[in-house]
């Protein structure tokens, strides 16, 4: 058993007697068939529908290309990803071109694609179809989004070739319609950079300010020549489709002729089948609009003018049916006389019934009358006898009563005790002094007595007798002198 083993697998591997072929590695064999595989198909044109399609961030691009049978990868570097004259989706049949190699690192071969292209019109069609379905669902093509083109724009921008016959007929046309001024933004309008220079111009357009060199439009055009759908696919791309639809300024799209559709018309504002119709649209007929503007203002001026004359008719209608002025004021004029001959007549009522109350009244003051009320006035004052006591008693009391308040009033007036020698102190705003301290510091005082007032200042010490001056016996009864103290100066007088 143990030699039968050793004879069909050994532990460790051994060259063999005639085998001069060395084990390869991975990286060997891997190394081989690609060189095997670039050299034998350095250079293929493969037919295939694209699936899987992804742009990497580096903008590389990674797809598949199937049929009902195989799948083979591809990829696409960004330089040659970036010149594609069309934007790749699932679905879409195309022919590629490039070579076939290898991927060592996960034993897959596959396709460096150097150049793209739809394979056929079908395909193209399909692509539009597509393209067109998706803005569709987004709401670019919306009838809700679509702006009304002014009437008589000042400014048109127009995004096409300069070179070609499509500007001279723009130009040509609006001269003959509506001399307008025309900005002109040159672009490639098909072949590769078309797109972007398209989207470009209308982007350029929009975000224009307005300045004292350039004069932002009122209104674009988009226009191209007739071509196959091959050269107006420029007008289909959905960067050109987005600009025109986000564009601030309204847009007439004119690509192609009336047969032709692209999409940038369904994103536009108003399409034109030919570029000639686009300028036709853009502006008024100048003769026209001033023949409109003329034929206006005579129906203005007519209607004016029947205007003028209806109400003249009617004013006049009117003037008939209403009454004449003086038929209108005579029954005032009646009201008036008639108002007037009664306050005529009141008023002599009036004096008279005046008259009457006065005479009246004058009758009753004849001296006469006024004797004869004064004589009974008095024959009554007669009649009254009252007893003296009941008049004198009432007298008495009242003069007692009067007497005792004079008396109480003498004792308790101030100046009742002057006329026993007192004396009255006051400061000189009139305020009574009543003690030593407010007299010193009032400094100077007025002193009352029952036959007039002198002024004195004060001094805190108290004043002392002449010497030569004998000393006098107090009175018995008289009120004590307060001692003054002579100043200095000559000028203060004597106070007695």
């Amino acid at each position: 058993m143990n030699d039968s083993l050793s004879l069909d697998a050994k532990l460790l591997a051994e060259s063999g007697e005639g085998d001069n072929a060395a084990p390869l590695s991975v990286s060997e064999i891997s190394g081989s068939l690609k060189r095997v595989v670039e050299d034998r198909f350095g250079y293929v044109r493969i037919r295939g529908e694209i699936s899987g399609y992804k742009r990497a961030a580096s903008g590389h691009v990674y797809l598949a290309l199937k049929d009902d049978k195989a799948v083979l990868d591809g990829v696409m570097w960004k330089g040659n990803a970036g010149r594609l004259p069309f934007q790749p989706e699932d679905g879409i049949e195309v022919v590629v071109s490039g070579k076939l190699t290898t991927y060592p690192g996960r034993s897959k071969y596959q396709v460096v694609i150097d150049k793209m292209e739809l394979a056929g019109e079908g395909a193209l069609m399909q692509l539009f179809e597509k393209l067109k379905a998706k803005l569709h669902g987004e709401g670019l093509f919306d009838q809700d989004r679509k702006r009304a083109i002014p009437f008589l724009p000042k400014t048109i921008g127009v995004v096409t070739s300069p070179t070609g016959s499509v500007i001279r007929d723009i130009l040509h046309r609006l001269a003959d319609r509506c001399p307008s001024h025309v900005v002109v933004w040159p672009v490639l309008v098909q072949g590769d950079g078309a797109a972007k220079q398209i989207a470009g111009a209308i982007n350029g357009f929009s975000k224009m300010e307005e300045s004292d060199v350039l004069t932002r439009p009122d209104l674009i055009i988009v226009a191209r020549g007739g071509g196959s759908i091959e050269d107006l696919w420029g007008f289909n791309e959905e960067e050109v489709v987005r600009a025109i639809a986000n564009c601030s300024i309204p847009i007439i799209s004119a690509v192609g002729h009336e047969t032709d559709t692209t999409l940038s018309d369904f994103a536009a504002d108003l399409r034109a089948p030919t570029p000639t119709a686009a300028a036709e649209m853009a502006v008024p007929v100048r003769a026209e609009w001033l023949a409109s503007l003329s034929e206006s203002k005579a129906r203005m001026a007519r209607s004016i003018q029947r205007g003028f004359a209806t109400a003249q008719e009617r004013l006049e209608a009117q003037r008939r049916l209403m009454p004449a002025l003086t038929d209108l004021l005579r029954p005032h004029q009646q009201r008036v006389d008639e108002l007037s001959d009664r306050m005529k007549y009141a008023m002599g009522q009036n004096v008279a019934q005046a008259r009457s109350r006065f005479s009246a009244s004058q009758g009753a003051l004849r001296p006469t009358m006024l004797r004869q009320r004064l004589e009974v006035t008095k024959s009554r004052l007669d009649r009254l006898d009252l007893p003296l006591a009941l008049v004198q008693r009432p007298l008495d009391d009242a003069r007692q009563r009067l007497d005792g308040l004079w008396r109480l009033a003498q004792q308790v007036s101030p100046d009742g005790p002057l006329k026993r020698g007192y004396a009255r102190v006051s400061s000189l705003d009139g305020g009574l002094v009543g003690s030593r301290d407010e007299a010193v510091s009032a400094h100077a005082v007025n002193l009352h007595f029952h036959d007039g007032v002198i002024g004195a200042q004060i001094s805190d010490a108290p004043a002392a007798a002449p010497e030569s001056s004998p000393k006098e016996a107090p009175i018995k009864g008289a009120p004590k002198r307060s001692r003054i103290k002579k100043p200095a100066d000559d000028r203060q007088q004597d106070l007695f």
